[in-house]
């Protein structure tokens, strides 16, 4: 009998102990859910939670919970779970890299590019990125994969379907050109020289893109990425100046050169196949495919104000520890605005203007800094103001809820108001451009083990 007894009280304790245990983990389990709910609720608030281009969809009814989409993304804040379900949280800090995608156990998670009810203007590109011209290809940034990583790899896949499909080299006539030296292009010409191609690498600014155009200081954040001829890098935090210096130097050792400052006008058909290159600069080019790695802002977008084509007027920030006690507006509220407002106000009086009334799809740790500059007054912000006119050595301005313009001290200013897809362009040489509502973008699945 005391034996029994016995049993029953092991049971039962062992039984609560499995109760407690199942009460404590449902709890726990809750509480995270209604944090990571604040955080979509807050996300929602401050207009983070639309996506602005690639991000994760997720079908709830094929999501287990699992978790694995949430570990894998090297980002903060863009990814939880609430109640037993993935869901995106800061879709606008989403940078396209795919690590949930390929981490999901049930392929519960595709990456898109636009959604429902917010378009995006994108070129018409196959799975091979030949696009409805033939011929004609797109890589990288211009068909939606603006990451370093994405860019790479498509402008690698690129050149191996566009070798597939080679003709016999003709004299005087290249078996390819190469528009854009960025991630995709230079990455297309390393595939292009491993397969024996004979071709030409143009960028209408200089070798790395829209990277190049990044402030000095700022960090690249990529991931590992293989480049033909040279294998695999292995970067996660770098200065722009280390990535250019080791794609200079990857092309200096392959013997590849590119030609800088040499803006494609037009690319005309011509009647015995191929085409007609002609440069801003005069330069003529003949090609058997031509394949397109530029990016999609094309020129950047003015404010399109009197004043605007004074020499104090620039679109891009390169080299700010060069720039002291001067009186510098910065306008735009988005994170190349803000990061070059913030390594300008170290030597200057910076004066940052936007139209809106705070500061919404921006990255969670430029929020934290200038959130921080703004209480420490080392930077001045004025929301919901507008650029009405810049005059030599001041810049006049509206602000809500005031009738009176603003005048303030200037002696330089830099917009950044984004860019525009090069739809004229793409259009002359025949391209189809549509505006995608959720378009699903394909990726290779990796094997997991």
């Amino acid at each position: 009998m005391e034996v029994i007894l016995e049993e029953i009280i092991i049971y039962s304790i062992t039984l609560a102990l499995c109760i407690w245990l199942v009460y404590y983990y449902v709890q726990s389990e809750k509480k995270k859910s209604q944090k990571i709910q604040e955080k979509v609720n807050i996300a929602k608030e401050e207009g983070r939670f639309e996506p602005v281009s690639l991000y994760p969809h997720i079908d709830l009814t094929r999501c287990i919970g699992s978790g694995a989409c949430v570990r894998a993304c090297p980002e903060k804040d863009i990814l939880g779970i609430v109640d037993g379900k993935a869901t995106v949280i800061n879709a606008t800090n989403c940078i396209g890299h795919g690590a949930c995608f390929h981490a999901c156990p049930v392929e519960a998670i595709t990456l898109r590019i636009g959604t429902e009810t917010r378009g995006v203007d994108l070129p018409h590109v196959q799975p091979t990125y030949e696009t409805n011209v033939k011929g004609i290809f797109i890589a990288g940034e211009l068909g939606g994969m603006g990451l370093i990583k994405n860019s790479t790899e498509q402008g690698v896949q690129a050149v191996d379907n566009i070798f597939a499909q080679k003709k016999p080299s003709k004299p005087e006539v290249l078996d390819l050109l190469i528009v854009g030296a960025g991630p995709a292009g230079i990455a297309a010409g390393l595939n292009a020289k491993k397969h024996g191609l004979s071709f030409e690498i143009l960028e209408q600014d200089s070798l790395g893109g829209a990277v190049f155009t990044f402030p000095r200081e700022k960090i690249v954040m990529t991931s590992p990425m293989d480049l033909p001829l040279y294998g695999k890098i292995k970067l996660f935090e770098t200065s722009k100046e280390e990535l250019l210096t080791i794609w200079q130097g990857i092309l200096s050792s392959n013997q590849i050169t590119l030609r800088e400052h040499s803006k494609v006008e037009s690319i005309i058909p011509l009647e015995v196949g191929g085409f007609k290159v002609l440069t801003s600069q005069g330069d003529e080019y003949k090609t058997q495919q031509v394949l397109l790695a530029i990016g999609r802002r094309g020129s950047p977008r003015k404010l399109q104000v009197p004043g605007e084509e004074q020499t104090k007027v620039a679109y891009r920030l390169l080299e700010p520890e060069r720039i002291s006690n001067k009186k510098i507006l910065v306008v735009g509220g988005g994170d190349s605005a803000i990061e070059s407002a913030m390594l300008l106000m170290k030597n200057n009086e910076v004066t940052l203007s936007y139209r809106s009334d705070k500061f919404s799809r921006i990255k969670p740790k430029n929020k934290e800094n200038i959130d921080l500059a703004m209480s420490a007054s080392q930077l001045k912000v004025l929301f919901n103001s507008e650029v009405k006119r810049i005059e030599k050595d001041q810049v006049i301005l509206s602000l809500e809820n005031q009738e009176e313009l603003v005048s303030i001290e200037n002696d330089l200013i830099y917009i950044f108001a984004g860019g525009e897809l090069p739809v004229q362009f793409l259009k002359s040489i025949g391209i189809t451009v549509e505006k995608k509502f959720g378009k699903i973008v394909k990726l290779h699945k990796r094997h997991q083990g």
